[in-house]
């Protein structure tokens, strides 16, 4: 056909039919799974291998987006567990290109919508839609294959759970799915965690007397049966007429050891921050301390303001996550609440709760952080809760404070369910799930690629 002939409407519906069928057939030897793609100029390639393997492959080109597709039939208010393993080569963000998504249907194939709100939000709006799951990466084994699954609970109106298993913007890459597996569970046990703060500021008396003014607080905590408590910023030497590194102690240490023994006390969790003395360095440091009364981790405060620094106070260098028997904990530490990717680095590397120790800050970024993130945050201030910079409180996955300590030498406690998802006014979905997919990239993932 000469080039410059523009193609009749029967010719583009015969092209289209064409690509219809051969997308049809081809399922037909892909176990069950149909090959879709969002536009046809965009698709990628799309095999299996004598493993059963359903692969995808991109060329050269940027944008290509494509996925296998399968519907399974689910009883609506049943809980269905999912798992699959994933291989990939050649892709630079494996979170973001080779993801995987469930789509909750009904019988007609509509989006259904979610059973129940969540907490703080107003029951005049439109019931939200029930968003798409989104499956966590797990384990990879030595072989390279990743275990990618969850446990969901189908929406009370759904008939069907729609799988897609992705590959998207890896130009070069390669994604190989094997042994997917989409089964009825046993419902999920509610993890129900108790978080406390206390609102005190030190008198300042002495590094000793400032550590016992706590003991009767974190009793009452532990009266309230708290799980975790936490304490002030450099709880040891504030207010303490001295300079931080004439007061700085190793950790673990005297002041470590003390609260220590109150957690043992208590049966439950306490963070605090106390200026750390390494060698020569002094480091304003959060601590975390188990029910058994050891010392499970700390984080050195990374975000600095400057009458720290001309006081010669040095910086942290990582993020750390600690496994703890109520959840993944994280830390930070006053002036790091003032900057999104102290909280963000604490998210990726899996915290579900984050202890700020906060002499002041604006209350407003104590809301964002844990509203940004779908974390709970737990504040403990020296500041007067009237002042409005800062205050002593729970915030929950939406930034509401659902408990907060009003008064000098109170203790507030909100019982949270670790693994309910929030559902906001208008539905994202488990938005905690979703920021390691849609998150944008950062300099240092820019060019790495996954093997």
């Amino acid at each position: 056909m000469d080039s410059t002939m523009k193609p009749t409407p029967r010719l583009l519906a015969l092209i289209l039919a064409s690509v219809s069928a051969f997308s049809q057939v081809s399922a037909a030897d892909f176990h069950g799974w149909s090959l879709e793609s969002p536009r046809e100029e965009i698709r990628p390639q799309f095999s299996t291998d004598q493993k059963g393997s359903l692969i995808i492959t991109h060329d050269d080109r940027e944008g290509l987006d494509g996925w296998f597709q399968k519907s399974f039939p689910v009883k609506g208010g049943d809980f269905y567990r999912f798992e699959v393993k994933r291989k990939i080569s050649g892709v630079h963000r494996s979170r973001q290109s080779c993801l995987v998504r469930i789509c909750w249907q009904d019988d007609s194939g509509k989006m259904v919508s979610i059973d129940e709100r969540s907490e703080n939000t107003d029951p005049n709006l439109p019931m939200p839609s029930a968003e798409p799951e989104y499956p966590k990466d797990g384990q990879t084994d030595a072989e390279g294959w990743t275990t990618v699954g969850g446990v969901y609970r189908s929406p009370s109106k759904a008939t069907h759970a729609i799988v897609e298993l992705h590959l998207q913007w890896a130009a070069g890459g390669r994604v190989e799915w094997n042994q997917a597996t989409f089964e009825k569970s046993e419902a999920l046990a509610a993890r129900k965690v108790r978080l406390a703060t206390i609102h005190h500021r030190p008198s300042g008396k002495s590094v000793r007397e400032n550590c016992e003014e706590y003991a009767p607080l974190i009793a009452e905590a532990g009266k309230q049966k708290a799980d975790l408590v936490v304490l002030g910023e450099t709880v040891p030497s504030a207010n303490v007429k001295a300079k931080p590194d004439e007061l700085a102690e190793p950790v673990p240490g005297p002041s470590t050891e003390y609260f220590g023994h109150l957690a043992k006390q208590q049966q439950l969790h306490i963070v605090l921050s106390l200026y750390e003395r390494a060698a020569h360095l002094v480091y304003n440091t959060a601590v975390l301390l188990g029910p058994d009364g050891q010392l499970i981790g700390k984080y050195r405060k990374v975000s600095l303001p400057p009458g720290e620094a001309a006081k010669g106070i040095a910086p942290g260098n990582d993020f750390p996550v600690f496994d703890t028997a109520i959840g993944k904990v994280g830390m930070m530490v006053c002036y790091d609440g003032f900057f999104p990717e102290v909280a963000r680095e604490l998210t990726k590397n899996g915290a579900e709760i984050i202890a700020w120790p906060v002499w002041g800050c604006n209350p407003k970024l104590a809301e964002a952080r844990a509203c940004e993130n779908h974390v709970y945050l737990i504040s403990s201030t020296f500041m007067n809760a009237a002042s409005r910079w800062m205050i002593s409180a729970v915030f929950d996955h939406g930034g509401t404070p659902i408990a907060q300590a009003t008064k000098w030498d109170s203790v507030a406690v909100a019982e949270v369910t670790m693994n309910h998802p929030y559902i906001g006014p208008y539905n994202l979905g488990d938005f905690r799930s979703m920021v390691e997919r849609h998150r944008p990239p950062v300099a240092g993932e820019l060019n790495s690629v996954s093997k």
